[in-house]
């Protein structure tokens, strides 16, 4: 039989007991009032069914900041954000924000993507964990003004410095501004896809991407340039600069190759870490293979490729002086860096090579998006020569 727990005087007609009294709101939603003693204020309770059929209890607090005649309302006020959750399709279960971005890095190492798994811890123990009153922040509950607060903070924070004895003061690019925000967006739309928020609308336009970011490449080297930098570097890093000269890969990829990544019998290199995701396949011409043939000698499989004088493998961190210190002596523009590489031969092979866009993306592992962004002023120049063919 229904109960009538929304007016004060029904209320006080309850008789105590430590169960509660449920008063109906929607199918399979109610608002509970426990009254324990003739004299005691109550508590307020929210109850719903989960996925399995089984009902599960919220508190609501005994609501005395409230006058006792409003507290029904105020209940059913706190209640219902719940009750539409549920009604959604939500999950009975609240978890944070930070739950959230951990479950996402979780479900990449599930999937074999251990890599990936810890490059996203990283960045959300960088860029979201500090935060703790978002970090704590049930998603369900999270809002646009916390993540737009959250994309202020970061937009002003000073680009990250290689020498870390030095205070960074440099403003943040914009791209990396969208890298993190592209993180922490996917994080949040895995909440959704779980079922532990049922809308995107807290970041769907708060984290929208800030569009020209990139921008284009215009520090390039020609060939002798590229020369002198390995003749200035020593002999380690010039064995890597050399190989990043010969073939466009990133210089994150190229440091990752191990030994078993160049078949020298078929003179095939296997990317396998890369942004391009898949392994892919290379084969390499005579006098690239030779050289990669080299780097082979006393070097068991899982050895690094391109190693270090001390064996290891190479990371940004190792190669930035002294890539620095090898660029000065060859008086190149104080712009060049590892990433230069790149994208000179990526230009060489559209500008020069005269290679189809689909071919320099597959082998320097980007989408025709990318190339389009960076080297389309390259493709329409292309065009405007092909047109002038055409002349009468």
């Amino acid at each position: 039989m229904a109960v009538k727990i929304d007016t004060v005087t029904a209320r006080e007609n309850l008789k105590p007991r430590h169960a509660p009294y449920y008063y109906k709101i929607k199918a399979e939603c109610h608002i509970g009032f426990r009254k324990t003693t003739p004299t005691s204020v109550g508590a307020w309770l929210a109850r719903f069914r989960d996925d399995q059929g089984v009902y599960q209890i919220k508190s609501l607090g005994s609501l005395e900041q409230h006058p006792s005649y409003r507290r029904f309302d105020a209940a059913v006020a706190l209640a219902e954000p719940t009750f539409a959750h549920r009604q959604a399709g939500g999950s009975a279960v609240s978890y944070t924000v930070g739950e959230v971005c951990q479950q996402y890095a979780d479900k990449q190492r599930i999937n074999g993507k251990e890599k990936t798994a810890k490059e996203l811890e990283g960045r959300f123990k960088r860029w979201m964990t500090p935060d703790k009153k978002l970090s704590a922040t049930p998603v369900d509950k999270l809002t646009s003004a916390q993540v737009k607060a959250w994309r202020a903070k970061l937009t002003l924070l000073p680009a990250t410095l290689q020498d870390k004895t030095k205070t960074a003061t440099k403003p943040r690019a914009k791209s990396s501004v969208n890298r993190e925000m592209a993180v922490f967006k996917a994080a949040l739309n895995f909440a959704v896809e779980s079922r532990h928020v049922t809308s995107d609308l807290a970041w769907k336009y708060e984290l929208k991407t800030i569009k020209n970011a990139t921008g284009r490449r215009d520090c390039y080297l020609d060939i002798d340039q590229r020369r002198a930098l390995v003749a200035n570097a020593p002999p380690d890093l010039a064995a890597f600069l050399r190989a990043l000269s010969l073939i466009p890969l990133r210089p994150g990829a190229m440091a990752l190759l191990t030994a078993k990544s160049f078949d020298k019998r078929l003179g095939v290199l296997t990317v396998g870490q890369d942004k391009a995701g898949q392994d892919r396949k290379i084969t390499l011409p005579a006098t690239t293979a030779a050289f990669f043939t080299e780097q082979l000698t006393d070097k068991l499989p899982t050895a690094p490729l391109l190693a270090r004088a001390n064996g290891q493998f190479w990371s940004s961190d190792s190669w930035h002086f002294p890539f620095k210190d090898a660029a000065a002596a060859a008086g190149l523009p104080a712009a060049a860096t590892a990433y230069t590489l790149r994208h000179s031969g990526i230009t060489d092979l559209i500008a020069v090579g005269k290679l189809d866009t689909m071919t320099v993306a597959i082998l320097s592992g980007t989408s025709l998006a990318m190339i389009e962004a960076h080297y389309g002023h390259l493709l329409r120049d292309h065009a405007a020569n092909g047109l002038a063919l055409l002349e009468l």
